[in-house]
């Protein structure tokens, strides 16, 4: 558990837990413009994408 709740508080981590806060605030109070909205999902895909990538790295127990 304490393995997981360090790998939360990555920069990666907390870059695309901000940026989604953000998103989704723009998206219920306004447009979301067209350049953030493609950041946004490229960030995402990457990190993501990064997640499946080291599904090798099994949680120590």
């Amino acid at each position: 558990m304490a393995y997981r709740l360090q790998r939360l508080f990555t920069v990666k981590s907390i870059v695309t837990i901000l940026l989604t806060i953000g998103f989704l605030i723009m998206s219920l109070t306004s447009t979301v413009p067209d350049t953030f909205a493609n950041i946004y999902q490229m960030i995402v895909v990457f990190y993501f994408g990064t997640q499946v990538g080291a599904k090798d790295n099994k949680d120590p127990e």
